[in-house]
This record gives C-alpha cells, sequence and structure tokens, in this order.
C-alpha cells in the first residue's frame, strides 16, 4: 500500500508510522516527491488500511493490489524521469517528453577504437554511451570482455566527450568495480533479469539501473524483476525491450514493441528499445528504432562500431557510424511528430572537450534563457523581471527555450504567451503542452512599443521591404496597411533588426524596439508605430519541475495558478469545470484552447485563475480545486501556481 503523508507531519510521527508497519513485517521505503511525500508498505496485506489511515500525519492510504508494488502506476501514477549527470554539469534526463539515445559498440575492445566510437556517437548526437567490459557469452570460448580495464576504458572514453556511461554488471563482485571507475549506469542483461541475488545487490547500490526483459519473460514477470530492485533501494530504474524468443528465424529475437504502450499504462518507470538485439540484422535496425519512437519509447539503446568485421562481439548487428548519424537525423525528424524533444549534450560541449574550462562554474546568477538577438522584447522581460539580477541566454526558438532549461543550459526561460492586441501565442500553449517536465514559476506584462528601424539613409520612400516577427507585423498592421511592402516573417523582432542591419540596404527596415539600435547601428525612422498604446505582452518564466530555487524565481506570493485539462466531448462539461472555479470564487482571467497532438476533436484547455489567499492557504486552496477538477475532466496538469508582475510601463 501507499502511504500519503500530510505536508505539515513532524519526523516523530513518520517514524511511529514505519514502526507500526514494521511490527506488522511490512518492508518501508519513503519517497519524497514535489507535491507530497509518500510511504510504500510491501508485504502481505493482513491490517485494515483504516487502522493506517487513522494514525497522526497520515493523508489517506492507498491499496495496491499488483504484485509489482512500487513499480505500478497506484504508486506513482506520474512518469519518472531519471537524471544522470555528466562531468561537464549537464543534467541528462531520460523519460518523459523526450528521447534519449545510448550508442556505443556491443564490447569494450581496446582504447583506441573505443574512443573513436565514442566519438562518432557524441557528434552523431547521442546523449550516453554503451560498452560491455564483463560480456555473458552463450560460448565459453567467445570473448569474455576485459573486464576491470574495460570499465576503466569506458569511463574514461564517456568523460572526453560528456556522455554518461552504461554497462552491463554480470556479478555482484563487480559493483566494487562499477562505482571505483565511476559508472553512471549499470545494465542488467536478459539472461540476469531473474538473478534475483544480484538484483537485491544492484538494488543496494542505489545506482540507475537499465533492465533489459528476458528472453521469454512476460511483461508482468519483467515488472516483478524491477520490483526487486526498487525495493532493495534503486530509485532510478528503467525499462529497456530487446526482443523475445518466438518461433520466428527471420530475425534474432522478435522485438515486443506493443510493450511500450502496454508498459505505459503498468507502470512510471520509462521505458527505452534495443533494437540492435532484438533483430541482430544491421539493415534492419534503424527502421525497428524509429518504429520504438513511433511506439512512444523513451529512448532506443544501438550498437555502432566503426569496423564491425573486425569486432569481437557481434559486429553483424553493430551500426556504421555513418548509419547512426542517419538515424539521428531520422529521429529527429520523427520527435516533433510524437510530441517529444531528442536529449543532446550541450551544443557547445564538443567543441570544448579539449580544454580544462568546461567546469568553470557560474558567476552564481540565474542563467534565463530567451528567443531572440539582443535586445529583444524577451531579454528586456529578463532585466525587468529579474532586476539585472540574471544574466540572459538567447537562443533561436521558442521551443529552444524549453530544451534550454531541461538541459539545464538554462536556469529558467521567459516565454511569450500572449499579447494584448495581436492574441496569443499558440507555439508557447503547445510547447507547455509538450515538456511535461517545465513547469510556471513567474509571469509579467511588459508595454510593447515598436519602432520602424532603418539603415542609415533610409527614407520611406526607399522601404521595399519590412522585416519582423509575425506577432510584430500584426501588431504595427495599421501603420503598414497604407504602404505596400513586402512582409517578411522573421523568429522574432530583434532577429529582423540583425537582418537588416547585415543586409546594410536602405529598401530594407525592421520593426522592433528602438533599443535594438544601441546593437545593430540603425537608425529610428518612426517611434511607436503599434495599433494601440495600450500594447502589452505576458511573459511568463518557465523552470524545470526538479529546480529548489522557487524562492528566487518567484520571490513573491503566489497571484496566479494556471491549469491544463482535456475534458470529454459531451454537452456541459466544460460547463461543469468552470462551475468548480466559480465555487471556489476563483476569477478567470484566460481561457485558451488548443488541439490536443494525435486526437482529433480533443482540447486542451488552459485557464489562469486569479488567487488572492496567502501563500500556504494558495497551495492548499488551489490543491482542493485541483482534485475536484480531477472528477470531471479526462486529464488535468497545474502548470503552476506563481506571482505574476504588474505591468512595466
Amino acid at each position: 500500500m501507499v502511504i500519503v503523508l500530510k505536508k505539515d507531519i513532524s519526523e516523530a510521527d513518520k517514524k511511529r508510522i514505519k514502526a507500526f508497519l514494521g511490527e506488522k513485517n511490512f518492508k518501508t521505503n519513503e519517497v519524497s516527491g514535489e507535491e507530497a511525500s509518500i510511504i510504500a508498505a510491501v508485504g502481505q496485506l493482513r491490517i485494515d488500511p483504516s487502522d493506517v489511515n487513522l494514525l497522526p500525519g497520515v493523508e489517506k492510504v492507498i491499496p495496491i493490489s499488483k504484485p509489482y508494488k512500487m513499480a505500478s502506476r497506484e504508486f506513482k501514477p506520474e512518469n519518472t524521469v531519471v537524471e544522470l549527470n555528466n562531468n561537464f554539469g549537464q543534467k541528462i534526463r531520460i523519460g518523459g517528453k523526450r528521447i534519449a539515445v545510448i550508442a556505443g559498440p556491443c564490447a569494450v575492445e581496446e582504447r583506441e577504437r573505443m574512443f573513436q566510437i565514442a566519438k562518432c556517437v557524441a557528434e552523431s548526437g547521442a546523449c550516453m554511451l554503451r560498452g560491455g567490459a564483463y560480456k555473458p557469452r552463450t560460448s565459453p570460448y567467445s570473448f569474455q570482455g576485459l573486464g576491470e580495464e574495460g570499465v576503466k576504458l569506458l569511463k574514461e572514453a564517456g568523460d572526453k566527450y560528456g556522455l554518461p556511461v552504461v554497462t552491463e554488471i554480470i556479478a555482484a563482485e563487480h559493483l566494487s568495480i562499477m562505482k571505483k571507475y565511476g559508472v553512471d549506469c549499470l545494465q542488467i542483461g536478459a539472461r540476469n533479469m531473474q538473478n534475483f541475488d544480484l538484483l537485491k545487490e544492484v538494488g543496494k547500490s542505489k545506482l540507475p539501473v537499465i533492465l533489459k526483459r528476458g528472453l521469454c519473460a512476460t511483461i508482468e514477470e519483467w515488472l516483478m524483476s524491477a520490483e526487486y530492485l526498487l525495493s532493495g533501494g534503486a530509485e532510478n530504474v528503467i525499462l529497456c525491450e530487446r526482443g523475445i524468443r518466438t518461433y520466428e528465424k527471420a530475425t534474432r529475437n522478435t522485438l515486443d514493441l506493443s510493450a511500450v504502450p502496454v508498459l505505459r499504462g503498468m507502470t512510471h518507470l520509462p521505458v527505452i528499445v534495443d533494437p540492435s538485439h532484438a533483430v541482430g540484422v544491421r539493415d534492419k535496425i534503424s527502421p525497428m528504432a524509429l518504429a520504438a519512437i513511433a511506439s512512444g519509447a523513451d529512448g532506443i539503446v544501438v550498437e555502432v562500431h566503426n569496423c564491425p568485421e573486425k569486432a569481437l562481439s557481434d559486429g553483424p548487428q553493430a551500426l556504421l557510424p555513418e548509419m547512426f548519424d542517419k538515424l539521428m537525423h531520422d529521429i529527429e525528424a520523427m520527435a516533433p511528430v510524437v510530441g517529444k524533444s531528442v536529449v543532446h549534450i550541450r551544443g557547445d560541449i564538443l567543441a570544448k572537450v579539449d580544454k580544462k574550462t568546461v567546469n568553470e562554474k557560474k558567476n552564481g546568477k540565474i542563467i534565463c534563457a530567451y528567443n531572440g538577438k539582443p535586445g529583444a522584447y524577451a531579454e528586456q522581460a529578463v532585466t525587468r523581471y529579474f532586476d539585472g539580477e540574471a544574466d540572459s541566454k538567447s537562443v533561436e526558438s521558442f521551443r529552444e527555450i524549453f530544451k534550454a532549461v531541461l538541459s539545464g543550459e538554462a536556469d529558467c526561460g521567459m516565454v511569450p504567451i500572449e499579447n494584448s492586441l495581436a492574441g496569443s501565442v499558440y507555439q508557447n500553449y503547445d510547447n507547455l503542452s509538450d515538456f511535461e517536465d517545465v513547469s510556471i514559476v513567474g509571469a509579467l506584462h511588459l508595454r510593447i512599443q515598436h519602432a520602424l528601424l532603418a539603415p542609415k539613409g533610409t527614407t520611406l520612400d526607399s522601404i521595399k521591404r519590412v522585416f519582423s516577427h509575425p506577432q510584430g507585423l500584426a501588431q504595427c498592421s495599421k501603420f503598414l496597411a497604407t504602404r505596400n511592402w513586402e512582409k517578411i516573417d522573421a523568429s522574432s523582432t530583434s532577429t529582423a533588426a540583425k537582418i537588416v542591419a547585415d543586409k546594410g540596404s536602405v529598401e530594407n527596415a525592421a520593426i522592433a524596439s528602438a533599443v535594438t539600435t544601441e546593437y545593430y547601428n540603425l537608425e529610428i525612422l518612426q517611434e511607436d508605430i503599434q495599433n494601440d498604446p495600450r500594447d502589452y505582452t505576458r511573459f511568463v518564466i518557465i523552470s524545470a519541475n526538479n529546480k529548489k530555487n522557487s524562492e528566487k524565481l518567484n520571490g513573491k506570493l503566489p497571484n496566479m495558478a494556471t491549469f491544463m485539462f482535456s475534458i470529454e466531448n459531451r454537452a456541459g462539461a466544460l460547463c461543469e469545470c468552470l462551475g468548480i472555479f466559480q465555487k471556489y470564487g476563483l476569477s478567470l482571467s484566460r481561457l485558451e484552447s488548443r488541439p490536443v497532438n494525435g486526437q482529433p476533436w480533443h482540447y486542451w484547455f488552459y485557464a489562469d485563475a486569479e488567487l488572492k489567499e496567502s501563500e500556504q492557504q494558495c497551495e492548499e486552496y488551489v490543491q482542493k480545486v485541483l482534485d475536484e477538477l480531477k472528477k470531471s475532466v479526462e486529464k488535468i496538469r497545474l502548470l503552476g501556481v506563481y506571482s505574476e508582475a504588474g505591468y512595466s510601463i
């Protein structure tokens, strides 16, 4: 069963609960989450759950009927995201709305080749490096691996390119070697899936673990093996489908991709796929890897070798570097289709691998990402919101803001969500839906004052083309309506200014903030050309859900909550939800709808609710609203409870 603890529970009450359960032969494990802490109690249910519910500090008790307790959705409804740190200070996350690609040779063979392969997979976009040091082979005469030397070489190669490493462990006595060289993630192979003594010891190590499905294992048996790891103390377990043995002989094994969506409803654990071991034929691996992504997998593990004909293990199933590079391009193209993004080592890492400056610490300031070039309205919003106490990081698109926040390149992001004249920035509503590990931690309104900028010597008569973001063009539509200029979209207003400056022609002009003239040596031809002086853009500040810096991001008491929910397609469904907001006296300042990706005629609704309670009351109040909304909606997510700054004039 799962015991949900009250937020204000004392340590003494926790100890009493654990002691009570221990007396009843339950094994307990405490898990702290973003919104609540729980105690997982595993054992024979020989007591009435209501007896536990009466203990001081207990919010509620949830019985779990499935044999796999801690791996079940009942234990943890939200998806687990496994985090690994590389030696460059970046967090590599597996799970959620992302695709992780793990690549490398089947076995570590010798130093030069290991480093060559590591370089290839890093440059193509892998986020982790795999390689076997201890090889459980069917034949005792086959290459058995380099052992401890192989572990050392794998870790050195991974560290050179910022790739966390994963390698198979086949015996408990190898744990000390894995820890000695700093292996980031262990792998339990298919043959050892039900080696329960090994699972127990690996669980105690608390290292992240990739658990491969056994050759003939059912999904439930697979999850029971994961339960051994979780109950033993492992907190980060990743399931890996690698093919099962069937009557079919066309491929090495039969890749059971149906397991991926089946597991989605059974467990919160991330699920990845190993098409290399599944099919065992080089030219079949890429199609099955893409099929795995399409099925909803959180990532793939593939074997790559730069000289497979000389490989000491599984050469026929290893992709050539150029094949892996093409596969990565195909995955990048597919990721938006399935609503995910590909995990990458930071873009500037490879250029710095030979320098010792990659681990330089930040200056202590928050780094906030924004879309555009210096002088962009978003950069101005960063300066306004943080009062100059944050460093701005420029990226090339709204989606890149979210990626930078999740990758750790930025602590937070400044995202425009709506304009008082041009309306919603729908792309960012969609991004909030796609990136489920991001929350809103703050907001502000910034006044938009557009100016017409151009190189020196330009006149209104000489202009033939005007560049700006589509929102900027829309906000100045009245001014543009009287002029027969070609309108050209740019990714941001500041980018438009840079384009015009680079072209240096009197036939081009940009609609942007007058501030950008300081950066690009442009002149102001006309100021305040927006349709209405009451032109404001609302920005939200986003942060990864794992961040613990909310007090730095939103020092003021919360005054806003944003909900995202989908409802049944029936008469009155939306009215029921709005009635709940009315019941709790919440004024909705915004209600937006967007299509649910891949579900025709289903919509996400985004609701901004104004709060007027104290901080503690706000959190409790919003939770009550959330709990009641859950009864009337199909899906719901609280995007954030935060402070929204007033207008900046």
